[in-house]
């Protein structure tokens, strides 16, 4: 008997210094994984500008364990579309900083003149795992061509998982370093993540996607079983409509392997340009672009040509939730209240 409570005493702290949300670096890998409930939810990965010319994160996935993010370049999968391969995982740069172009740099990407700019990891402050929430900070510079730092940049990810929702708030503060820097509009920007096949729009146009090898193949007729993705932004904007609009949140919804899914992200009334414009595409890119008010509105609005003095920050805070299951406009208010703690 006495074993036997000593093995439950044993088994019961074990479970109590278990923390759901585990944050882990591997450094050897260039990699930190993220789980929930010892589940695979998403990585931060710099593997560096030889592979990837920014870090992001990926893969990212839902609580029935389904990919939200495509897989091509990294890991092709069958039915994929082959455009952008500077479209990975979920990431966050801009189009125009200091006339470099930090969002379409690829060593595939052709057709760009240029100049581009990278965005190198620079260390991992801290990783903590936690019972409510698991949190990661990271450093990274923002180079120009030439390897110059032009920005240094600290982000904070808080990743958070209950039942069928999982969460990614992420805080990025940009300081410029010796000289002004400016984020000339550009419709290329700034807070993105490539979606899985399964959460585009469904789309007549002749593309080019993966085969069951990974090789890219032409395809005349579009082959839309399993396409489900549908935008609605917080103004009641929907499809590929949002495009160019702004709103203070956008959720898409979708089907994966039988999965509903709901993915989305909130912008925060703090953020420069709140409520942001949204580079929302139904090929499966999903992004907001608080920083190209005259591009994204095609002229109706004035200017931005933000400023940023030397020696100064901008701080930027987003969410991402996603849903396994409905998810009505009441319960995103909810969300979108705690969000940004009103």
């Amino acid at each position: 008997m006495k074993k036997i409570i000593l093995f439950c005493l044993i088994a019961s702290y074990a479970m109590a210094q278990k923390k759901p949300v585990q944050v882990t670096h591997n450094e050897a890998q260039k990699r930190v994984e993220v789980t929930v409930d010892g589940k695979p939810f998403t990585a931060y990965i710099y593997p560096g500008p030889d592979v990837l010319k920014k870090p992001v994160l990926y893969p990212i996935q839902t609580a029935g364990g389904n990919f939200i993010t495509r897989g091509w370049p990294m890991d092709p999968r069958p039915g994929e579309r082959v455009d952008h391969p500077h479209h990975v995982g979920m990431w966050f740069n801009y189009g125009d900083v200091n006339g470099h172009d930090f969002w379409n740099n690829s060593n595939e990407v052709k057709g760009h003149a240029g100049p581009f700019g990278t965005i190198v990891h620079t260390g991992v402050k801290s990783a903590k795992s936690g019972k409510d929430k698991g949190e990661l900070t990271v450093t990274a510079n923002w180079l120009d061509k030439d390897g110059k730092p032009l920005l240094q940049e600290t982000t904070t990810f808080v990743f958070q998982g209950q039942g069928n929702e999982r969460s990614i708030d992420r805080t990025t503060t940009l300081k410029a370093l010796d000289k002004d820097v400016t984020f000339k509009d550009n419709k290329e920007g700034m807070i993105a993540v490539r979606l899985a096949r399964q959460l585009e729009h469904p789309s007549n146009k002749p593309e080019v996607f993966t085969d069951a090898s990974g090789v890219a193949t032409k395809v005349t007729k579009m082959d839309n079983t399993g396409v489900t993705g549908l935008y609605k932004s917080s103004e009641g904007i929907e499809g590929e409509n949002v495009w160019g609009t702004r709103a203070k949140w956008m959720n898409l919804t979708g089907n994966i392997n039988g999965e509903a899914v709901s993915v989305v992200i909130m912008d925060h009334p703090k953020n420069v340009g709140y409520p942001t414009y949204w580079h929302s595409r139904g090929y499966g890119l999903y992004a907001a672009n608080p920083m190209a008010p005259s591009v994204m509105s095609q002229g109706k609005d004035k200017a931005m040509n933000y400023v940023l003095p030397a020696g100064k920050s901008v701080t930027f805070q987003y969410r991402m939730l996603i849903a396994s299951g409905s998810t009505t406009d009441a319960t995103l208010s909810q969300q979108v209240s705690q969000f940004i703690g009103r």
